[in-house]
């Protein structure tokens, strides 16, 4: 059956993360990749991938505006699981962007600025690949509502596989305790989400978990899993 349709076999959100996993690479071997931002779900699947030893490649998005702590986390991820995670930039650095759009662009067109830094070099990398691993869950965010187990990827081109899309935050951080997952420490210090040093602040006690990323705008995907 070919990628285009796989989402159509009968209970197919019925696997397990596991069994999602190991479908990834039934279907498609290395020609999968494990996209991380290196939040607490990505670290899951890293693991979880390193457990059934499946090698998928890892990439993350570097928009240089990441946090310390992201960035020693990725390094932290490469000693522990033998791994190299390819860093994905955007065609501009920081300076030429700030002269070709602005400065401080994340703060009056977020959503270009997503474009420039994770959207476009995301897209690069999709291009060579038959399918993508994620760690969206549906109860992040109503924009993940129905986001399935395996389903193709319209915007990309694509086969998508999310196998924590049916796990709440409680399994994640189970899991993470159980396997001594390491993880971002700004988890501990009120940040659920992990986005750009810019556009991310901790929550407050009542807030939604991703009230923290573009606070004070109508924002709340950076674009990369808006269907």
């Amino acid at each position: 059956m070919s990628n285009r349709f796989i989402s159509t076999e009968p209970g197919i959100d019925q696997l397990t993360a596991e069994e999602t996993l190991l479908r990834a690479f039934e279907q498609l071997q290395t020609n999968a990749a494990i996209a991380s931002s290196f939040g607490a779900e990505d670290m899951v699947l890293i693991d979880m991938a390193n457990r059934l030893k499946l090698p998928f490649p890892i990439f993350t998005l570097d928009t240089d505006f990441l946090f310390p702590q992201t960035y020693t986390l990725i390094t932290q991820a490469e000693q522990r699981y033998g791994v190299v995670v390819e860093r994905l930039s955007s065609s501009l650095t920081p300076e030429e962007q700030a002269r070709a759009h602005g400065d401080q662009l994340w703060a009056y067109e977020p959503d270009k600025c997503c474009g420039l830094r994770k959207v476009e070099p995301l897209r690069r990398k999709l291009a060579c690949l038959g399918g993508w691993i994620t760690g969206i869950r549906r109860d992040q965010a109503p924009t993940r509502a129905h986001t399935r187990k395996v389903e193709w990827d319209e915007k990309f081109g694509l086969a998508k596989f999310n196998p924590l899309a049916d796990w709440t935050s409680e399994q994640v951080w189970g899991y993470i305790r159980a396997h001594q997952v390491p993880y971002n420490p700004l988890h501990d210090q009120n940040y659920p989400s992990v986005g750009c040093t810019h556009c991310t602040r901790p929550v407050k006690a009542g807030e939604d978990p991703r009230a923290g990323r573009w606070s004070g705008s109508s924002k709340t995907e950076c674009g990369l899993h808006i269907k």
